[in-house]
């Protein structure tokens, strides 16, 4: 039995919606299954399957597997040239003082006390990230996020450089440590196959009382 809901099913791609917690890639030095430790039931094949992108542990939602090598590569195509759409919902501290915006900041990776995190930095890889309010109580705000690039921990760095950090996030808002799930997910994803390849999920359920609060869901 599968511990994830399977959104799209074709021929060529899976897309599920990866719960918050679970890896992607399978860890010999770790017992926690991952994504990947469900690929036998996946698909019976012997060239596959395989992750088309990835999504960090803590990041639940869309996830997209493809099942053909051709597939893989048409899709991983998609992604290197921009051409796919990335839709994330954060849950944030605070309200902004506009109801949309684009962030473009570069991310360079830095390590202090042997832990790394994503900061600015114009030596780093451009970053850019649209964002719009859809809802908020003024301690705490939802927004949408489309990230235009796909550099690690982007979402989660450009809220903070935004000023609003995610709930749960350990790595920029500490000041959150005591909830213990990340409240971002990816909520689309949609390639620019014929048929156009796209789909919605639902967010996980330790984002819905912050939603239904702020009347989203």
């Amino acid at each position: 039995m599968l511990p994830f809901p399977i959104l799209f099913q074709n021929n060529h791609f899976i897309i599920i919606n990866k719960p918050a917690g679970m890896p992607v890639y399978n860890n010999k030095h770790s017992n926690q299954k991952s994504v990947e430790d469900f690929f036998p039931i996946l698909s019976k094949r012997q060239d596959g399957p395989w992750l088309v992108h990835r999504l960090d542990q803590d990041t639940a939602g869309c996830l997209v597997i493809a099942l053909r090598k051709q597939a893989l590569i048409s899709a991983q195509h998609c992604f290197e040239t921009k051409q796919v759409t990335k839709i994330y919902w954060a849950i944030v501290q605070g309200k902004p003082r506009e109801n949309n915006g684009q962030i473009d900041m570069p991310l360079l990776k830095i390590t202090k006390d042997k832990k790394w995190s994503m900061q600015a930095n114009p030596k780093g890889q451009a970053a850019v990230t649209k964002w719009k309010l859809l809802g908020s109580n003024g301690n705490i705000s939802c927004l949408e996020l489309q990230l235009l690039t796909g550099r690690t921990h982007q979402a989660r760095a450009h809220c903070a450089i935004l000023g609003h950090p995610i709930i749960g996030d350990s790595v920029y808002n500490p000041k959150s440590n005591k909830e213990r799930y990340l409240h971002l997910f990816s909520r689309e994803i949609s390639l620019p196959f014929s048929p156009h390849l796209s789909t919605i999920a639902e967010p996980p359920e330790h984002m819905i009382t912050e939603l239904q609060q702020l009347h989203i869901v």
